[in-house]
């Protein structure tokens, strides 16, 4: 097979001008391939008078394919890509996975198409039952903290924009995208360069995936925490679990930790046991809204209602003088401002996109790197603590009842409270106040917030415009904390235990995640022939 790589295309390219254009780059009829297919595509906006998609394709001719590629400096034989599951026995003893997020997701299914019968054990509710208590809370304020946007069947990510671009390079990213597809998310993210799903359809995709681990032996039990570890001679022999105020252990010699970055009773009960975890730089800010046409104009310009396009993103970084880096995470178009609390009396924001991306606003996380030396304490989960920290008091200066508090960027700016807003409305719900963001965020945040704003302008437009909307908290954008593992990627300190994905450090999102999991998954397989 011929992958072709850097062909430009129109917006308003068809199937037919993809295979005339890749023909004649390769010196070929049209007659010749035999079949073509997308295998990348980027949107080129360097030059706003030129926008344009960037592709590499998948082809095959009639031709002798070598002989067609000499001399074609953009192309090369390749060929398809196959996931082989590793050679295993069957585990004299069930795996067990905390956590049905995309770590322990992605365990779980290849544990399963290996035979193993996996049982995952989530504190949380499946999908459906989750997506009613989110709207519960969103609509009328009433949090459950065993169901919420951090807890529950598919991760904090089921209630996010569904993103998959990741930096890694993993061979593995292909299997979960081929994975997502298969089980019901758009075909096009297997050759999007910034793949998303959006949380409408990775709901039904992630259900789709569980009844496939259902239907190859794997066991799910919902609404159940672990409470425990079972551990004889520094070896996992059991999990203890809790399910309705019952209590029972499972017994099981390999446990897969997916528990994510908000279980935080979860840590205080793992270091208890003699789990070795340090403290690990973080980061935490605001949720920063724009409207999404301004958006869509500063990075297409006149192009910014082509259909082709659909609604621009941004991704932002820059380097403070004073050391600290600034940056947006999880940028969300045509999204909103989702109320992201998992425990009472504390306000957590996220951000959420459909798929069609197709809601007024723009948003995204603008956070402030925070490091050890800013917890005050060398306390293992002293991160945790700042956290509850500043979602406490997010809480108390939007005047309780987890309504946000939020500010005008160009108040935020002039250090003067808001008491109006301009053309964005928060899109936040259950409700918001405006107010003084230096009420309940440190100065070493608000002070970077704000320059970093200022350095943000410069290379996007209108970010800093005056009426945008900055809602705090975003704290949960990562874990404060590393569970130690080794090269085996078995905890430091009890063999058979695997910290895996976000929660334990390791991943940074949601296809990072999934390819931890395999690779968990994998050593797990490799050790049943020892």
């Amino acid at each position: 097979m011929i992958r072709l790589k850097d062909l430009s295309l129109p917006l308003t390219y068809n199937e037919t001008t993809l295979r005339q254009m890749a023909a004649k780059k390769l010196h070929l009829r049209s007659g010749d391939i035999r079949s073509l297919s997308l295998y990348r595509r980027s949107i080129d906006a360097r030059r706003k008078d030129h926008i344009h998609f960037l592709a590499s394709v998948d082809l095959q001719t009639v031709l002798d394919e070598a002989a067609v590629i000499a001399g074609c400096h953009s192309a090369e034989l390749v060929r398809p890509y196959r996931y082989d599951l590793p050679p295993c026995r069957k585990l004299p003893q069930r795996p067990v996975i905390v956590g049905s997020g995309p770590c322990g997701l992605f365990a779980a299914l290849i544990l399963a198409q290996s035979g193993q019968e996996p049982i995952i054990i989530e504190r949380g509710r499946d999908v459906d039952r989750r997506t009613a208590d989110v709207e519960r809370f969103r609509t009328a304020g009433q949090l459950d903290t065993t169901s919420n946007v951090q807890f529950g069947e598919g991760g904090a990510g089921t209630f996010s924009d569904g993103k998959l671009n990741t930096g890694t390079k993993d061979t593995r990213i292909r299997k979960v995208l081929m994975e997502l597809a298969v089980h019901g998310a758009p075909e096009e993210i297997l050759y999007l360069a910034k793949p998303h799903i959006g949380t409408d359809r990775l709901r039904t995709t992630v259900r789709n995936i569980r009844q496939t681990i259902v239907s190859l032996g794997g066991t799910y039990h919902f609404e159940t925490q672990m409470t425990g570890l079972r551990i004889k001679e520094g070896q996992i022999v059991g999990v203890e679990v809790e399910q309705h105020h019952s209590r029972r252990v499972i017994e099981t010699d390999h446990v897969i930790l997916a528990i994510g970055h908000s279980a935080r009773d979860t840590f205080e009960q793992l270091l208890q046991q003699g789990v070795r975890m340090e403290q690990k730089p973080f980061a935490m800010g605001v949720r920063i809204e724009h409207l999404q046409e301004q958006i869509n104009r500063s990075q297409y310009g006149d192009f910014c209602r082509h259909p082709a396009l659909g609604a621009a993103d941004y991704k932002l970084a820059v380097h403070l003088p004073n050391g600290r880096g600034v940056y947006t995470f999880c940028m969300c178009p045509g999204g909103t401002v989702v109320a992201a609390a998992s425990e009472e009396g504390r306000l957590v924001t996220n951000g959420m996109s459909e798929f069609a991306r197709d809601k007024i606003n723009a948003n995204a996380a603008l956070l402030v790197g925070v490091h050890p030396d800013d917890f005050g304490s060398e306390a293992v989960l002293a991160g945790v603590a700042l956290q509850r920290q500043l979602e406490q008091q997010a809480f108390e200066t939007g005047g309780g009842g987890y309504c946000a508090p939020v500010q005008r960027v160009g108040d935020f700016l002039q250090r003067e409270r808001s008491v109006q807003l301009g053309e964005v409305r928060p899109s936040y719900q259950p409700g918001y106040m405006l107010t003084d963001l230096d009420s309940c965020l440190p100065a070493f945040m608000t002070d970077s917030l704000r320059e970093g704003l200022l350095q943000m302008e410069r290379r996007l437009h209108g970010f800093a415009h005056p009426d945008a909307i900055l809602t705090a908290v975003e704290s949960r954008s990562s874990s404060p904390v590393r569970i130690l593992r080794d090269d085996t990627m078995q905890s430091v300190s009890v063999k058979g235990l695997y910290p895996c994905g976000e929660g334990a450090g390791y991943a940074g999102g949601i296809t990072s995640a999934a390819v931890d999991g395999i690779k968990a998954a994998e050593v797990i397989l490799q050790k049943s022939l020892s």
